[in-house]
């Protein structure tokens, strides 16, 4: 399994935010558009270049596929990985408190 750069972009996380359900590519981008409040927009060709990523990290798991849509949701190994890269965003959020 090949790793992924230890620090996701916000894209990246929020596609991993979207898995803990399992969901095909397009509930994937109304999903995060919808969590985010329109905030973080995926493209077409953005979520299927990350899944692929994500897929060959083993993060993610496609479990079925029906008409031509492929569904995915988190491993075992993805939800280590988010639960790390929330924690990496906290500590952010954390330092940059009273600054703003």
């Amino acid at each position: 399994m090949t790793d992924l750069k230890e620090e996701l972009s916000e894209t990246m996380y929020c596609i991993l935010l979207s898995l803990r359900e399992e969901r095909h590519g397009y509930g994937i981008i109304q999903h995060v558009a919808d969590f985010s409040a329109g905030y973080v927009q995926i493209g077409a060709g953005t979520i299927y270049t990350s899944l692929k990523k994500l897929e060959r990290a083993g993060w993610i798991d496609r479990t079925r596929t029906e008409e031509r849509r492929h569904y995915y949701v988190l491993t075992e190994r993805g939800t280590r990985a988010l639960a790390e890269q929330t924690r990496r965003v906290e500590r952010l959020h954390a330092y940059g408190r009273g600054i703003a």
